[in-house]
């Protein structure tokens, strides 16, 4: 069933989403647009190459890092899981007008599984619905940007 919600009073224009990789050492990010935050996803439960030492120089960028999460299969079912529903809400958000939504990834150190994590949802919101998405691996100190489509 398809319904036209009204746009809300506070849209302010094409949706925009922030996508972060962060350590809990340090803290949730910060919501710097006003909007109270948004989803926080705890990547803890995930298996962590950080605790072998041919990955603790590395990050979830890293070409080793990133088989070794994939091996097992775990990463990517609780990704299937984010992604059903952070899809969800872009879908809605851009319906009622919404211009902002954050996502943090956080594990012990913002190195190995939330930067994966947060990586890979960037680049999936950005392939499956052409919406501007910025990225900042906070603790990597790597910001990426993916321009909206036309």
């Amino acid at each position: 069933m398809t319904t036209n919600l009204p746009k809300d009073d506070y849209a302010r224009g094409p949706l925009m989403v922030r996508v972060f990789s962060f350590s809990y050492k340090r803290g949730i990010p910060a919501d710097t647009h006003g909007n109270g935050g948004g989803y926080v996803f705890d990547c803890r439960s995930t298996h962590n190459p950080g605790r072998y030492e041919p990955y603790k120089q590395l990050t979830g960028l890293d070409e080793p890092v990133i088989r070794f999460l994939e091996d097992d299969g775990e990463i990517q079912r609780f990704l299937d899981s984010v992604y059903r529903l952070v899809d969800f809400h872009v879908e809605t958000y851009q319906r009622r007008g919404f211009a902002d939504l954050m996502v943090s990834f956080g594990c012990t150190g913002g190195q190995h599984r939330s930067v994966y994590a947060a990586q890979h949802l960037a680049e999936h919101l950005s392939d499956k619905y052409g919406i501007e998405v910025c990225l900042l691996h906070r603790e990597q100190n790597i910001k990426q940007h993916f321009p909206a489509r036309q």
